[in-house]
């Protein structure tokens, strides 16, 4: 497992922008899901949104990853009392280890950017509407902004002059295709938040089960 993945606190000045910019719009996506009282923070990582989850005092958290490595790195950052109120275990997004509508929020900061396949994300988004029981907070990379114009001019111009693409594992997906995966799974959007809108392609959905 890189460093990168299991580092929880950037270090450079722009990391730490981007951090406090990612950490805001988490607490605005929550906000409007009602402040949920039982979330499933997945994939987890090494504990990054902890302390924004841990911010609601009745708030329980259970925190999944495919690696235990990273889950055991978080608790070592993380307060006693914080740690309390975290239950963390192994498992993947495909399969979560959880029955039907097990809790109120899946909340997803770092994985459907990582995500090429169209299907697998369907996969994916089924699993959570089968976990859980109302709402499901998503961030991911979209078209229709600056930062994905250049990347996409900049792919085209690399392959024009017959340079090859560097090995890709973050991909961009158009807002019209995600946003019919959402609603093909069983979603409603209740809002959608853009760290710079116009400029950016980070954008965090809330989405609410369907009646």
């Amino acid at each position: 497992m890189s460093s990168t993945y299991l580092q929880q606190s950037p270090a450079s000045l722009c990391d730490r922008l981007g951090l406090w910019r990612d950490r805001q719009l988490a607490r605005q996506a929550l906000k409007v899901a009602g402040e949920p009282g039982l979330v499933l923070d997945l994939p987890s990582g090494a504990g990054r949104f902890w302390p924004v989850l841990a911010e609601h005092t009745n708030r329980v958290i259970l925190a999944a990853d495919p690696s235990q490595d990273a889950l055991a790195l978080g608790e070592t950052r993380c307060d006693g009392q914080t740690l309390q109120r975290i239950k963390t275990f192994q498992t993947s997004a495909l399969a979560i280890d959880l029955s039907d509508n097990a809790v109120d929020c899946i909340f997803s900061m770092r994985l459907f950017h990582h995500i090429a396949s169209s299907d697998e994300r369907s996969a994916v988004l089924s699993e959570f509407h089968r976990v859980t029981r109302d709402t499901a907070i998503i961030a991911l990379w979209v078209d229709g902004n600056i930062k994905s114009w250049r990347r996409k001019r900049l792919e085209h111009c690399r392959a024009t002059d017959g340079q090859a693409l560097p090995r890709n594992n973050r991909f961009v997906v158009g807002r019209g295709q995600i946003e019919a995966e959402f609603s093909d799974a069983g979603f409603d959007i209740l809002s959608h938040h853009d760290v710079l809108p116009g400029y950016a392609m980070w954008r965090v959905y809330v989405l609410r089960k369907s009646a």
